[in-house]
């Protein structure tokens, strides 16, 4: 998928060079190619690089739906159906990271199940305590977990850490969904997008807005010049983007030159209304 030079040369010594195959999003679309199509050739790409390497590749890692440290790239969930069934066909664990896109952030709880598909491993924080503590969780296989059940040192998993099961986090995670059950918040959430999208809308005809893209309670869209061209990465202009939104109260994070919204759950109207505002004259002030 995306790769970030930025967030792995540091430790690139340190580790095994990975492979990656091409993300199925708006960067990697053809033209006139649709979210299924680029979705569907892309799993053709993934699927030969596997059989290339299979011999040496144990496992693939995906952020479902939604890549977001590499600038918020969505794709099509029939991309994950593919994954599944390719990683079945020669022997890869899945590892889906939903780190940041579980726990209704996508639109349902997990992101996998917009593709009916479970993962071998998931990876899961944040929405796991609302923010509100640290804390985070792997879900494996009963077939994967009792390859470790042994009374023999020698088959065991023998990792852990200081602060496993920490109690304050645990009832923190316990608390957070009980919150899901209790007051419906995959149902608002669904709501509460409908409005995102009305307020991404008027924000697509700003001259220095393009690739304007949803998936459930996270929004993005990319700052261009008014030829649809990019700006020269010297020029930050995300960066100034996000600091003007700090100047009229709100927090627009940048990605390079993509912004995005990933509002808490308990967002009101009035405050979307609010933010795309504040947006708005946010690319006005990083753009003229």
């Amino acid at each position: 998928m995306a790769d970030v030079p930025l967030y792995r040369q540091v430790y690139a010594p340190l580790l095994m060079t990975p492979l990656f195959a091409p993300a199925p999003d708006h960067l990697e679309r053809l033209e006139h190619e649709s979210d299924i199509q680029c979705a569907l050739r892309c799993a053709e790409k993934l699927e030969q690089l596997i059989l290339l390497n299979q011999h040496e590749i144990c496992a693939m890692i995906i952020e479902p739906l939604v890549q977001c440290a590499s600038g918020m790239r969505m794709y099509h969930p029939v991309y994950l159906e593919h994954v599944r069934r390719i990683c079945n066909q020669y022997g890869v664990h899945l590892i889906a990271d939903e780190i940041a896109v579980g726990f209704g952030r996508t639109g349902s709880f997990f992101a996998c199940q917009q593709a009916s598909i479970s993962p071998d491993f998931l990876c899961l924080s944040k929405g796991l305590t609302g923010g509100f503590l640290p804390m985070s969780a792997v879900l494996t296989t009963d077939q994967i977990f009792n390859g470790f059940l042994s009374r023999e040192r020698s088959r065991g998993f023998l990792h852990s850490h200081s602060y496993t099961g920490n109690p304050l986090g645990c009832a923190a995670a316990l608390a957070s969904l009980a919150i899901f059950d209790e007051d419906n918040i995959i149902e608002k959430n669904i709501m509460t997008s409908a409005l995102i999208k009305q307020q991404m809308t008027v924000i697509s005809s700003h001259p220095n807005v393009t690739n304007v893209r949803q998936t459930g309670m996270i929004a993005a869209f990319d700052l261009v010049q008014t030829n649809k061209t990019s700006y020269p990465n010297e020029q930050a202009r995300g960066l100034h983007a996000y600091r003007a939104g700090l100047k009229h109260g709100a927090v627009i994070r940048p990605l390079g030159d993509t912004l995005y919204w990933m509002p808490p759950y308990c967002i009101q109207p009035e405050e979307i209304q609010f933010l795309a505002e504040v947006t708005l004259k946010s690319i006005d002030e990083a753009c003229s």
